[in-house]
């Protein structure tokens, strides 16, 4: 059978006015390149039993590899108008025989290594993951007493890897394991970088994507292999030794093989470094990256609220509970994955008997709802049942996963704030029981210094400490100070922040946000952190937070797809042409992209691209908020076998839960939906800034500039979708240091728009 496979691999462009081989601008790098022709017994899980690995040199080469002979071709240019960029095209033929359960590869051999280097797989690989790690199932839990305490270091489960005590260091991925297909790192000598970029896969799917060091750690081999072939290990969750799946191929005479790819150098005076070129070029040799209209903001809003009060609200004690009640996690949840989150938009958007139910939510939830420390109960269940913590586990069962009360106080606050505008009378014991948690969080910082990321819900002591997973810790405190006036919780709120900037931010690395994955590196402390920054920019006018928000971006940006998954044709995903843009990884251990930020709208984003004019942030934003919408199943547009209404938080990219699980929907209700129903109360459908020309749809509409003049901005707005829409539209008309208020689009204009309606809207401009 022939194959016609086209592994692109891009490397590098250069912007010297001077003449360099590209051998030479890798020498810069300490980098050299081979090919290499693999052998597998499949048998032994792919055990390697052969290998012919050779530089490869301008031109046409001849190898044999046992009963067939090879031609390969390499080629090699600077990218135009790209700095220190250049492409990369090798190509394998077989010319004569065979050759069964077989690879084909190119690698990049780094010399002068060194430990300290930072090695990034983005979604996958934080500083190599070199940690120190545990090997427990799901959903893990450290219970070894010499794991516990409030300086521990960072604790990652078995998760793909280098090496952080000697020993094998080796990390096997799949292309579509990262949010971008690549890989890159930073020397801590030379203070340069490099990032590697291909696609995600050919004809035999994805490519594999290593990252070796050698004994003695002087050298560092990253790779890529065609097709993706783990040997004898990969990672299936919580497992880095699962036996390897993956099928070799068997090539024969007329057999060719394409690998293309992009190597990009830069300069690293910093951690950061790494991540500022990473948000420069995450799109760059993406084949594909589209927005797709599905269902308008309006009607996602309508569908949930329906789902929320027919599926979700417990009539006998009124309270909505996160999930479809199956077990006590899915009953009540303070934050993280619902609970007091979601009542914020239910109560922005919904009709007079969902405010109801929302205050309904609050009389049950006060005072109830809080625990002996001092911060909100962590669940609960059936009404009346308060649990401190995971009741799986003896051991667990007061652990309160600190970023829930963080949430609780943020998503309390904003509501009690959108109730004053709404006219509807605040509780005193609604205002003191959430302030009570807000100083829980001043006295756990006096006494430690940190928030940890478990505390006992009896004593308020920490037990787990460490990691970022208070990070929106800092945000809540700063807006419950303009509620209550109170100048410490600002105060303490800036405290908090530094810590994280100082201890995670600035070294490249967010964990401790998920209650389910110890402390594995994670998107939603990273995006909380952005929040946090933000907020505190706001509040006091630093702009040294401005840029702690902008470096928290960055790093959130390595979290979201920049591209779409070509998913198998069998698969539920591929029938219903979902475009994968704009999912976020969840974290380093539960390798799957999700539909949207967990837990939020991402609104964080659109202010830091007000606040800097810089479109990286509102581009990131826009590819989350515009995709989301089509992960809701609606009768209008069906997904799979999922019930109408139910967002999956899944979008399998990549077989951390099997080897057919990619493309296939998980039929289940989750946070997504709260997230989902974030984007539409907070980030507008329409955002213009009539005087810079410029406009960012982030609802299902098609939007495009009929004029545009000295005294006018004039859009056609039209509606693809097959149901009627109500679009929200945002005219930013600050003055340059005004800062966005709360809510947002609350009162802002609505342009409505029946199913494939086209009508205009003018801006006039400032004279």
């Amino acid at each position: 059978m022939k194959f016609a496979f086209c592994i692109i691999l891009i490397l590098l462009s250069y912007g010297l006015s001077g003449q360099i081989s590209a051998s030479d601008w890798l020498a810069n790098y300490n980098g050299k390149i081979y090919a290499r022709l693999n052998h597998y017994d499949p048998q032994q899980y792919n055990l390697l039993i052969n290998q012919n690995k050779f530089t490869l040199i301008p031109g046409k080469q001849q190898q044999t590899f046992m009963q067939s002979i090879w031609e390969i071709g390499i080629k090699c240019e600077f990218v135009a108008n790209k700095a220190d960029a250049v492409d990369y095209t090798v190509n394998f033929k077989c010319t004569a025989g065979k050759a069964d359960a077989c690879s084909v590869s190119v690698d990049i051999d780094f010399s002068n290594w060194s430990e300290k280097n930072y090695v990034l797989f983005p979604s996958a690989v934080y500083n190599g993951n070199r940690y120190p790690w545990r090997r427990l199932r799901y959903s893990p839990k450290l219970h070894d007493i010499k794991d516990i305490g409030i300086d521990k270091p960072t604790i990652l489960n078995d998760v793909p890897k280098l090496s952080e005590n000697g020993g094998v260091s080796r990390i096997q991925e799949r292309s579509g394991s990262m949010s971008t297909p690549s890989i890159g790192f930073i020397s801590d000598s030379s203070k340069k970088g490099v990032w590697m970029l291909c696609p995600q896969r050919n004809f035999l799917g994805d490519f594999g994507m290593d990252f070796a060091e050698t004994r003695n750690r002087d050298k560092a081999i990253m790779s890529v292999t065609s097709p993706v072939v783990r040997e004898q290990y990969l990672y299936k969750i919580c497992d880095s030794r699962f036996p390897s799946w993956d099928i070799p191929a068997n090539f024969q005479d007329g057999d060719e093989v394409t690998i293309t790819f992009r190597l990009v150098g830069f300069d690293a005076p910093e951690t950061q470094s790494i991540f500022d070129k990473f948000a420069e070029i995450r799109k760059d040799i993406a084949t594909k990256n589209d927005l797709v209209n599905s269902l308008p903001y309006s009607e996602c809003m309508n569908t949930l609220e329906q789902k929320f009060n027919q599926k979700n609200f417990v009539r006998q004690f009124g309270y909505y509970s996160v999930g479809l009640r199956e077990n006590f996690l899915q009953d009540w949840q303070i934050g993280w994955t619902g609970g007091m989150i979601s009542t914020y938009p239910l109560l922005y958007s919904g009709n007079e008997q969902t405010r109801q139910n929302v205050i309904r939510n609050f009389n049950w939830l006060f005072p109830n709802g809080i625990s002996p420390s001092g911060f909100y109960w962590d669940s609960g269940q059936n009404g009346t049942e308060w649990f401190g913590g995971d009741i799986r586990n003896l051991h667990t069962k007061n652990w309160h996963l600190i970023r829930k009360s963080g949430d609780a106080v943020w998503y309390i606050v904003k509501q009690l704030m959108l109730m004053e505008k709404l006219h509807i009378p605040v509780k005193s014991s609604w205002k003191e029981g959430n302030q009570r948690v807000c100083n829980a969080f001043v006295n756990l910082w006096k006494k430690y210094h940190q928030l940890g990321q478990f505390v006992d819900s009896q004593t308020a002591e920490i037990i787990v400490g460490g990691s970022s997973g208070g990070a929106i810790v800092p945000a809540a405190l700063t807006l419950a100070s303009k509620y209550y006036q109170q100048p410490e919780y600002l105060e303490t709120a800036k405290q908090i922040a530094t810590y994280y900037n100082e201890n995670f931010t600035k070294k490249g690395i967010t964990c401790g946000g998920p209650g389910d994955a110890l402390q594995s590196f994670d998107s939603e402390s990273a995006y909380a952190l952005v929040e946090s920054y933000i907020a505190l920019y706001e509040a006091t006018g630093d702009k040294s937070w401005l840029s702690n928000a902008e470096n928290a971006a960055k790093q959130f940006a390595t979290w979201v797809v920049s591209y779409d998954y070509q998913f198998p044709e069998n698969t539920s995903f591929y029938k219903c042409n979902i475009h994968t843009t704009g999912g976020v990884y969840a974290n380093i251990q539960n390798k799957h992209a999700a539909p949207g930020i967990c837990t939020g709208s991402g609104i964080g984003l659109l202010k830091l691209y007000c606040y800097t004019g810089n479109r990286i942030y509102i581009d990131l934003l826009r590819d989350i908020a515009h995709n989301i919408t089509q992960y809701l199943p609606h009768p209008q547009k069906p997904l799979g076998n999922a019930s109408y209404g139910q967002v999956s938080e899944r979008i399998n990219m990549t077989d951390w839960e099997g080897a057919e699980s990619i493309g296939n929907i998980l039929p289940i209700s989750t946070w997504a939906e709260t997230s989902l129903m974030l984007t539409t109360i907070e980030i507008p459908g329409l955002f213009v800034q009539p005087d810079k020309s410029y406009f960012a749809a982030f609802d299902n509409v098609i939007v495009k500039v009929i004029t545009d003049t000295n005294k006018k901005f004039e859009l056609a707005v039209t509606n693809p979708t097959p149901v009627d829409a109500h679009v929200s539209v945002f005219e930013d008309k600050r003055k340059a240091t005004t800062t966005l208020d709360e809510n947002l689009i609350l009162g802002s204009g609505t342009i409505n728009l029946k199913a494939g309606e086209t009508k205009k809207i003018v801006f006039k401009k400032k004279p």
